[in-house]
C-alpha cells in the first residue's frame, strides 16, 4: 500500500498545478458551500481530488450520502493550516457556526496557529461544547489570539472534568499574559 501524503504536501501540491489562488478560492468555495456536496462529489470533484490528494475523498460508494458532505467542509477548512490569504477570514467567520463541529475545531485551529483576533469572539459559543476536544481548541484560540476581555470567557473552564480543556486553559492563559504583557489572572 503507498504511502498517503500529509494533507501539507497534497494542498502545496495543489498550489504548484493550479496556483495558489485557485485552489483558496476552491476551498472557499467548499466551506461556504458555494460549491455544494452534490457538485463537489460530481462536476466539482476534480477539485476535492485536487485539495485531498484521494481519487475518492472519504472512500464512499457512489452516489455518497449527502450525511457524509460536511466533510468537504472539513478538508476546505484544513487547507487554511497551509496556505492562506487574508480575505478567508470572511469564510471562517461563517465556518464558526457550521453545523460540523469538525469543520468549527479547524476554525479555532486556523484561529490559533494564525492568531486570527477577529475571530475570537466568533468562537467563545465553541466553549460550552459537548465535546473536550472542541472546548479545547477553542480555548487555544483564545490563548494565541484573543485580548484581555477573553481571559474571562475562558477561566470557568479551568475547572473542566477533561484533563485537557483544563490544560489548555492553564496554557491559554500564560500565552495571553506573555502576548499581552500584562496579568489576566
Amino acid at each position: 500500500m503507498a504511502e498517503r501524503e500529509s494533507p501539507r504536501d497534497v494542498v502545496r501540491a495543489a498550489c504548484a498545478t493550479y496556483g495558489e489562488d485557485t485552489v483558496i478560492d476552491w476551498c472557499v468555495a467548499f466551506l461556504t458551500g458555494e460549491i455544494p456536496g452534490e457538485a463537489a462529489y460530481g462536476e466539482e470533484l476534480p477539485k476535492l481530488v485536487a485539495i485531498t490528494g484521494a481519487d475518492n475523498p472519504g472512500g464512499w460508494k457512489a452516489p455518497v450520502d449527502p450525511v457524509n458532505y460536511y466533510w468537504i467542509r472539513v478538508w476546505a477548512a484544513r487547507a487554511f493550516l497551509y496556505v492562506w490569504r487574508d480575505d478567508v477570514v470572511d469564510a471562517l467567520r461563517t465556518a464558526a457556526n457550521d453545523p460540523a463541529w469538525r469543520v468549527r475545531e479547524h476554525v479555532a485551529r486556523i484561529t490559533a496557529q494564525r492568531e486570527l483576533g477577529q475571530l475570537v469572539d466568533a468562537l467563545l459559543p465553541m466553549l460550552d461544547h459537548e465535546l473536550p476536544r472542541v472546548r479545547a481548541a477553542a480555548v487555544r484560540a483564545v490563548g494565541a489570539a484573543g485580548e484581555f476581555e477573553h481571559a474571562d470567557a475562558i477561566r470557568p473552564l479551568a475547572d473542566d472534568p477533561d484533563q485537557t480543556v483544563r490544560a489548555a486553559v492553564e496554557r491559554a492563559l500564560t500565552n495571553l499574559e506573555e502576548r499581552l504583557d500584562r496579568p489576566v489572572h
